[in-house]
């Protein structure tokens, strides 16, 4: 009745094999059951369940993983770098030709690229099948026992005795009386006696890997859309933005952006401090007002926004709404807004108009009237400099350092004169003109740097995290416990094992063997010869 591969008979535990007939103590890891790994090696589902199922694999998996996830450690990930830079050229220019080849590799994402993703996912399968592979015939050797054990499985088992003469009724139930006081749950079968308690905590590995599969499912369900939102959004003074994440369900105003520094007077400690450092913030906040979207009645027109709630959003006080949270994260201060110009006439200095551009949305033309008017040919938000060929270059398109292609029209001059204006530079491309843009204003104006936040994975992972646990307790704190006596003819064979704690055993048995006059058992790794039987 035992699988092919069985090296101990899962009724009696005689050995099946020359090698387990040699040994001098049976290896009870998985009580000599057959598993599939050490039967089926032929055909191409064999051979991937033999490599999965092998600890080796599931060791090297986990080394490979631990190094790639210490290797996205070495520079900032892509989440972490400044939200308007190029990272192709941040990692370049921050950390050289390691910069770049770190970029060009893909660590800068490290944790959501599909090869780690692998990784994830190979540990997830390694432990499903190593667990299957020694669970189920585990499980079917331990569910078979029976009291009558093989004698030769006895004396192979660490700790074992042999009493020679029978072993009288009074004894035998006090020895039964002794090990019921223990919690033992015993099993007869022709005047042989089978205790065992405990034997739940055999499965404790198996419960940490089930722990495991789950945590690491609730790990991967995060690049499940929908399922996790880990999103920054900046959003200006009188601005509404969509919320990212939100399936363009939320709009967010920002009505004002405050922000409070510590001052000399706070408490004169930190006066030594401010002096050096400059102003540090003591609280920022951002006035917002969430709206929910509605359906559009008619195509092309925008839908229609209901407020939600007012909300003070401070550091650690986030907007909460349904599922999600918008933490303040950041803020930027005096952000350009708009510039004002004045067309103006070298010569006599006269102005003959004003135009104010918004840096955000620019018009192709100013009209000023009386034949003046102001053409915006190119307009550069981040100006960098000149390309090789006399192209003006921006990085960006926040307008942190902005510049202009003006085409100057007047009576004088009907077809234009071009101007390039940038901040303290104004260059007149096709030689001097007679008119030019005279800076007169600029506007600013905060921005609010905002998370938004949806984790619907965490009871995922607080499952598995529990389950875990479960199991390193229940494996931790118990050990599975089994006593075998079996009388012979005029002899009595006493035999025990666990799967730890042996000296707690052996202690727990001496007491129960006290009172009937039974020998203790004698632990064969203490002996130099355990090939000696020990006779009483």
């Amino acid at each position: 009745m035992n699988p092919p591969g069985t090296v101990l008979c899962e009724s009696c535990g005689k050995a099946l094999t020359a090698e387990a007939e040699a040994a001098v103590l049976h290896d009870m890891r998985y009580e000599g059951s057959a598993r599939r790994s050490q039967v089926y090696k032929k055909t191409p589902v064999d051979k991937i369940w033999n490599f999965f199922s092998s600890v080796k694999t599931g060791v090297w998996l986990i080394v490979l993983t631990l190094i790639a996830s210490a290797l996205g450690t070495v520079l900032p990930q892509a989440d972490y770098i400044p939200s308007n830079v190029d990272p192709s050229e941040y990692y370049e220019n921050q950390y050289g030709w390691f910069g770049k080849l770190w970029y060009t590799l893909g660590f800068d994402n490290l944790y959501n690229s599909w090869w780690y993703l692998l990784f994830i996912a190979l540990i997830g399968v390694s432990l499903v099948i190593c667990s299957l592979d020694r669970f189920i015939p585990l499980r079917r050797a331990l569910s078979n026992q029976k009291a009558a054990r093989h004698e030769g499985f006895l004396k192979r088992q660490r700790l074992y005795v042999k009493k020679e003469g029978a072993i009288d009724d009074a004894a035998y139930a006090q020895v039964k009386h002794r090990l019921e006081a223990k919690h033992y749950k015993i099993r007869e079968e022709g005047g042989n006696l089978f205790a065992e308690k405990n034997r739940f905590s055999r499965w404790g590995p198996y419960v940490n890997h089930i722990g495991l599969i789950i945590f690491l499912c609730g790990s991967m369900l995060r690049f499940v859309p929908g399922m996790y939102v880990d999103e920054l959004v900046w959003v200006r003074e009188g601005e509404k933005a969509v919320l990212p994440g939100t399936n363009g369900q939320y709009v967010l105003l920002n009505k004002q952006f405050k922000l409070q520094v510590y001052s000399k007077k706070d408490n004169q400690n930190f006066e030594s401090a401010l002096n050096r450092v400059g102003n540090v913030a003591k609280n920022f906040e951002t006035d917002a007002v969430l709206y929910k979207q509605g359906k559009k009645r008619v195509l092309g027109e925008d839908a229609p926004l209901k407020k939600v709630k007012f909300y003070r959003i401070q550091v650690n006080k986030p907007l909460k709404f349904g599922h999600y949270a918008v933490y303040q994260m950041d803020y930027k201060l005096d952000e350009f807004q708009a510039m004002s110009f004045a067309f103006e006439k070298k010569s006599n200095k006269k102005i003959y108009g004003k135009l104010k551009i918004d840096l955000y949305h620019p018009k192709a033309e100013y009209p000023l009237g009386n034949g003046y008017k102001v053409k915006l040919l190119g307009y550069y938000p981040s100006f960098t400099g000149f390309a090789k060929n006399g192209e003006p270059q921006t990085d960006s398109y926040i307008p942190n350092n902005p510049a202009f292609l003006f085409s100057l029209i007047s009576p004088e001059h009907p077809k234009g004169e071009k101007s390039f204006v940038a901040i303290r530079q104004t260059v007149e491309p096709l030689g001097k003109n007679d008119y030019k843009l005279a800076f007169a204003g600029l506007e600013t104006r905060n921005v609010s740097a905002l998370a938004v936040r949806k984790d619907e994975t965490l009871w995922v992972l607080a499952v598995g995290g529990a389950i875990f646990m479960i199991g390193v307790i229940q494996g931790a704190y118990w050990n599975h416990r089994r006593f075998w006596l079996k009388r012979e003819k005029g002899a009595v064979l006493l035999a025990a094992h666990t799967n730890k704690n042996w000296y707690g055993l052996k202690r727990e048995l001496e007491w129960v063997l006290s009172a009937s006059g039974m020998p203790a058992l004698v632990d064969r790794k203490e002996r130099k010869n355990p090939q000696q039987a020990h006779t009483a």
